[in-house]
């Protein structure tokens, strides 16, 4: 048999399954078939703790990852006899995810409840999203990072993704999805803490839309224009989807550079502490916001693909962001390309997964 040479990289499986309908019942039919093909991937010990990462999404968005499918991917964890538990964490903008009481409530209404999904929903930082433990990791661009206490003391984890555009990465789907999703609030400030808008003040109307929505009052007015504080602003961007005239500035070319690689990081960091990892992404009602402020009205930037699957987080989602890119219905995915690109060779760089991957249709 000829041997691989030492510098030979392996490509990655990717499952896909193709679904191009809003249809439920495809999409359920769909996702059973990427479960069939991944049961290795799902095998468990008995009573085991397995953590499952999702998001619900704020009030508004409407294209969140239904619990209907949710409830299948607990469905087949628990046939290995494990207990599966849904979590996510608190959020640094505005919005009813900022606490655990409010995101639950939320979580409730929007059918996570365990009596609908067969798990239960769990806020993994704590009543306001400061419970964890901080770990020095002195990476590049960030030195330490805060996480849920749990990272380190599971061995297993399954990352549920609803791929959508982003405000500044352009693309989101499993690997923001674990470094927003599965880091304290801290965290997710440093994270963005690259991000230093400005106001254009020739552009600025004064509506104080921006000053409303600051989570940390580092907007306010000076000189009959919005003012942002820089030693205050946290760098969340939500000054950027708030205004309507596009007064606010970031300098995407340098900014967004260096939260996609905070992103990955500690994205890095947190999945180095699980011994068995399996990610899902679910590419269809693909948004150009995240989940975190689409609304109904939210334009779609690519068409209805299907869902992946695969254990390497970096070949999945470029699988994914490929897949997209080929369908894309505006231009959105090709003007932020170089950034989400980026933010995937920094993460094969890191060696937290592979950029070449075999795609496997079911």
């Amino acid at each position: 048999m000829r041997r691989c040479p030492a510098f030979c990289v392996m490509k990655s499986k990717v499952y896909f399954a193709k679904v191009e309908t809003g249809d439920l019942k495809h999409r359920v039919s769909a996702l059973k078939r990427i479960l069939e093909a991944c049961t290795d991937s799902l095998e468990y010990r008995k009573n085991e703790l397995v953590p499952v990462k999702i998001t619900i999404g704020e009030p508004a968005c409407v294209y969140h990852l239904k619990p209907e499918l949710v409830k299948i991917v607990i469905q087949e964890i628990k046939k290995t006899q494990a207990k599966p538990f849904l979590f996510d964490t608190s959020v640094i903008y505005s919005g009813q995810r900022q606490n655990a009481v409010d995101h639950l409530n939320l979580a409730q209404s929007k059918g996570f409840s365990s009596a609908e999904v067969g798990a239960q929903f769990i806020i993994a930082d704590g009543l306001l999203g400061q419970d964890g433990k901080e770990y020095a990791i002195k990476a590049e661009h960030i030195e330490k990072i805060k996480v849920p206490a749990f990272v380190g003391m599971l061995e297993s984890l399954v990352v549920l993704s609803h791929v959508t555009g982003h405000i500044v990465s352009g693309y989101a789907a499993a690997i923001k999805n674990v470094a927003m999703g599965m880091a304290c609030k801290p965290t997710k400030q440093i994270q963005h803490s690259s991000l230093k808008p400005s106001i254009i003040t020739k552009k600025c109307t004064a509506c104080g839309c921006c000053i409303k929505i600051c989570p940390v009052g580092a907007i306010t007015f000076k000189d009959e224009r919005a003012f942002i504080d820089q030693k205050v602003c946290l760098g969340c961007a939500e000054c950027l989807c708030a205004c309507k005239f596009n007064a606010v500035y970031i300098n995407w070319h340098e900014d967004a550079h260096i939260f996609c690689k905070r992103m990955v990081e500690v994205a890095n960091f947190v999945l180095s502490k699980f011994r068995q990892k399996f990610y899902l992404n679910f590419a269809f009602d693909i948004t150009k916001e995240c989940d975190c402020i689409s609304t109904k009205s939210d334009p779609m930037i690519a068409g209805d693909l299907g869902i992946l699957a695969s254990s390497d987080i970096v070949s999945l989602d470029k699988a994914t962001s490929d897949l997209a890119y080929q369908h894309k219905e505006t231009d959105y995915l090709k003007s932020t390309r170089s950034i989400y690109t980026g933010m995937l060779d920094y993460a094969a760089k890191k060696g937290l997964g592979n950029l070449d991957y075999n795609l496997v249709s079911l």
